[in-house]
């Protein structure tokens, strides 16, 4: 298992977003946050994803529970992705707008659903307006119990974190095109968000978990 991850700042004044693993010192599974603060200030970002993935052993919603304890003054919306106690794939929970992507049996799935004021409307077979995709409807310490979203992952042959910095400009066929030639995807991600005209903070954390896929086989993106 390889991974990068890279941020850029953007036309920000600061950078708030954050990333943060950590392996288990008794089974050595790495579990990966990544964090994007709801302001100007990353505090509450890096924070987050630091107690998340020092608790992930004890599962997401333990992970979860510690990144709210851990922010006191601030926000951000979370992904994280916790190895399952096989050591076979990953549970992923999310709140707010930061995603996670996989590659498995060479496709490149979403696997988490916006918490957004847009996602809640089109959910509901209404248009939603542009504005709509930067209002969050769960957040760190906003979000109840129930809003926590999670997700059962086998072991992908990629695992792919990004905040809204990135996946608003970079569709999924780009982001199959990079993750199978890019000497480092997660900085490729970035560089094309920005270049694609993100003027948001941009992150994205790439877990090359599985054996590289043949040169051969393309990469479908799920419907």
């Amino acid at each position: 298992m390889t991974w990068h991850t890279w941020s850029e700042r953007g036309a920000r004044r600061t950078n708030a977003d954050a990333v943060a693993s950590f392996a288990d010192p008794v089974t050595g599974r790495v579990a990966f946050a990544l964090a994007d603060g709801i302001g100007e200030d990353g505090t509450a970002a890096r924070l987050a994803a630091a107690a998340a993935v020092r608790s992930a052993g004890q599962g997401a919603d333990v992970a979860i529970a510690a990144a709210r304890s851990a922010v006191t003054t601030g926000d951000c919306v979370l992904v994280l992705a916790v190895p399952m106690p096989t050591g076979q794939g990953y549970e992923i929970a999310w709140l707010g707008d930061a995603r996670a992507y996989a590659v498995v049996d060479d496709t490149v799935i979403q696997l988490t659903t916006d918490h957004t004021l847009a996602q809640y409307f089109r959910d509901r077979g209404t248009p939603a307006t542009p504005r709509m995709e930067h209002l969050v409807t769960a957040s760190l310490r906003t979000a109840k119990p129930e809003q926590l979203g999670h997700i059962a992952v086998p072991t992908p042959a990629f695992l792919v974190l990004t905040s809204d910095g990135v996946h608003r400009h970079v569709d999924q066929p780009t982001m199959a095109h990079i993750l199978r030639y890019a000497a480092d995807p997660a900085a490729e991600l970035v560089r094309r968000a920005i270049a694609a005209g993100a003027t948001d903070n941009a992150t994205a954390l790439v877990v090359h978990c599985a054996p590289a896929i043949p040169e051969t086989r393309p990469i479908p993106v799920a419907a």
